[in-house]
């Protein structure tokens, strides 16, 4: 059985794992300063939010997303991390989490929630095709 909810103390282990995971796969390290920055913040659930997927009582699947302004809408909720763990894909885990952030979103009255992914990211584009947009943005960044 599949359910989706915040992340509490006992999750930490399996959240590291996942979220290291996921930063592998963009090629990514990350200090335990940024974990356990991270994971303070999503115990505050102020400024950083986080949900997991529960697959059986084990955590299989996270996200992390944030609230921002906009110019043009009301508020809006970016969904900065999205990973599901390899024996879980293809289980609904990843559509469960995007579901559940969206409705986090529309009850706090916010006009959209959006994310992006690599364009070589095949397999998640399948279900964000399936789920969302794709408007055409392309990304730029200047690292500080």
């Amino acid at each position: 059985m599949l359910s989706i909810g915040k992340l509490i103390p006992d999750d930490r282990a399996d959240w590291e794992l996942l979220f290291g995971g996921y930063n592998e796969f963009y090629g990514r390290t990350a200090s335990a300063e940024l974990f356990d920055r991270a994971w303070a913040e999503f115990q505050r659930d102020t400024r950083m939010h986080a949900l997991g997927a529960k697959l059986d009582g084990r955590l299989v699947g996270i996200t992390h997303f944030l609230v921002h302004a906009s110019t043009t809408s009301a508020d809006v909720c970016y969904l900065q991390d999205l990973f599901t763990a390899p024996q879980a894909r293809g289980s609904g885990v990843g559509r469960a989490l995007i579901a559940a952030v969206t409705e986090w979103a529309r009850d706090r009255g916010c006009g959209r929630v959006y994310w992006s992914t690599q364009e070589t990211n095949a397999t998640a584009r399948r279900l964000y095709d399936a789920v969302a947009v794709n408007r055409g943005f392309i990304r730029y960044e200047i690292q500080l």
